[in-house]
C-alpha cells in the first residue's frame, strides 16, 4: 500500500486513480495479447487453405439473415 501511494503522489494521481490506471493497463494489455493471437492464428489457417475463398462476414450474416426471413 506504502509503494502505491508513494507511485500516487509521484504520478500525480490519488490512490484510487492510481490503481485505476493500472487495472486499465493490465486490461488493455491482456486485450492486445488476444488480438495479437487472433491475428496469428487466422494468418495461419488462411495459409493452410489457400485456395478457399475468403467472403467478408457481413455478406454470410446477410445471408444468413435472408434465409432465416424467408420462412
Amino acid at each position: 500500500m506504502r509503494r502505491l501511494k508513494a507511485r500516487a503522489e509521484i504520478n500525480g494521481r490519488s490512490l484510487e486513480g492510481e490503481v485505476r490506471q493500472i487495472l486499465g493497463a493490465a486490461v488493455d494489455n491482456d486485450m492486445e495479447a488476444k488480438r495479437r493471437a487472433f491475428v496469428d492464428l487466422s494468418e495461419r489457417l488462411r495459409k493452410e487453405i489457400p485456395n478457399r475463398s475468403q467472403r467478408p462476414s457481413e455478406d454470410l450474416i446477410r445471408e444468413d439473415r435472408d434465409r432465416d426471413h424467408r420462412g
